[in-house]
């Protein structure tokens, strides 16, 4: 992977992982309120609406913020490596809910070299669980699993 971010695979106690889970809904939420607010502003700053208007445990801000700075900074990049495993679809025919999912999915992929490749996967598929539709989950596990599998291939 690409890893700007390197860092060790460091192992998280239960508290830390549902700390990441519930870090990893917050920016899919924020990604969703930028997205619907027509793309004003950066990442960032529907992060700093969302927190006017709502509480976040201060524990999972530090992820939040980290996720939504890596897309922000590669979001054209994420977008073009994503287009190449979508089979038969577009980026913009996606859902707004999958596209943010996929893009969230990619950044843990491309740029975070401390989460397990497995877990950023099987962490996407639970946001498509939650909030995507029927057939979410199982086109979110194909497509990461292609760009997982394709990335590590040096594709």
């Amino acid at each position: 992977m690409t890893g700007d971010n390197a860092q060790p695979q460091v192992k998280l106690d239960r508290a830390e992982r549902i700390d990441r889970s519930r870090a990893r809904a917050w920016a899919l939420q924020v990604h969703y309120r930028w997205e619907s607010s027509g793309f004003e502003g950066t990442l960032r700053d529907a992060l700093v609406d969302t927190t006017a208007t709502r509480r976040i445990a201060p524990s999972r801000l530090p992820y939040i913020r980290a996720l939504l700075t890596l897309l922000d900074e590669h979001i054209d990049e994420i977008d073009r490596t994503l287009r190449r495993y979508l089979d038969n679809w577009s980026l913009d025919r996606l859902s707004r809910i999958d596209r943010a999912v996929l893009r969230l999915g990619a950044v843990e992929l491309l740029y975070r070299d401390d989460i397990p490749p497995k877990v950023a996967i099987q962490e996407a598929i639970h946001l498509a669980e939650a909030y995507g539709g029927d057939e979410s989950p199982r086109f979110v596990n194909g497509v990461l699993d292609a760009l997982y599998k394709g990335q590590a291939k040096g594709a």
